[in-house]
Order: C-alpha cells, then sequence, then structure tokens
C-alpha cells in the first residue's frame, strides 16, 4: 500500500533503498489516474520498491526544495539520491520501465 507521508516525515522515509514520491493533489484529475496505477506497481514490487505520496496543498516544503511546478510529479529517489524525475500522468508500463532502471 502506498503511504501518505509529510514534510516532516520526506527524509526519513526516502533515504534509504529504492523509493517513488508522488507530488499530488486532491484537485488534480492526473494525480487521481496515477494513484490506482501506482498501487498497482507498489503490489507487484513488493519490498523492492517503496512508493509514498505526499499532497502538495498541506506539505509545500518539499515539493518546493525539489522545483515542483506541476502535478503529479513522480521523484524516485535511491539510497537518498534524486535519480529521475517524471512529471505529469504515465502509464504503467512507461512508469515499469523507468522503475526497472534503478532495481
Amino acid at each position: 500500500m502506498v503511504k501518505e507521508i509529510t514534510d516532516a516525515t520526506f527524509e526519513q522515509e526516502t533515504s534509504e533503498g529504492l523509493v517513488l514520491t508522488d507530488f499530488w493533489a486532491t484537485w488534480c484529475g492526473p494525480c487521481r489516474m496515477v494513484a490506482p496505477v501506482l498501487e498497482e506497481i507498489q503490489e507487484e514490487r513488493g519490498e523492492a520498491l517503496k512508493i509514498v505520496k505526499m499532497d502538495v496543498d498541506e506539505n509545500p516544503e518539499t515539493p518546493g526544495s525539489f522545483g515542483v511546478m506541476s502535478i503529479p510529479t513522480l521523484l524516485i529517489k535511491k539510497d537518498g539520491e534524486v535519480v529521475e524525475t517524471i512529471i505529469g500522468y504515465r502509464p504503467k508500463e512507461e512508469l515499469d520501465e523507468v522503475i526497472n532502471k534503478y532495481v
């Protein structure tokens, strides 16, 4: 299950392993489209990939620090370092291809 995180928990939750952070908002249509895709990917990948999500309206500090201007923005970190940023909705197949580069 994709875990909701906050500005306060971001570093702790994304500092180890392969982590995809979904920056989203409740009013964002494409964000709602990508949410079930991310849930499916999380279910398939298990512990090889951690997926977390952050509501940008409730937590503006972290997205601001990464220059998030559009949502959804998917930020992939490996061992605490940003390795990929994906802006906008992408189909599952495309997300799988990107994730596979870092597994």
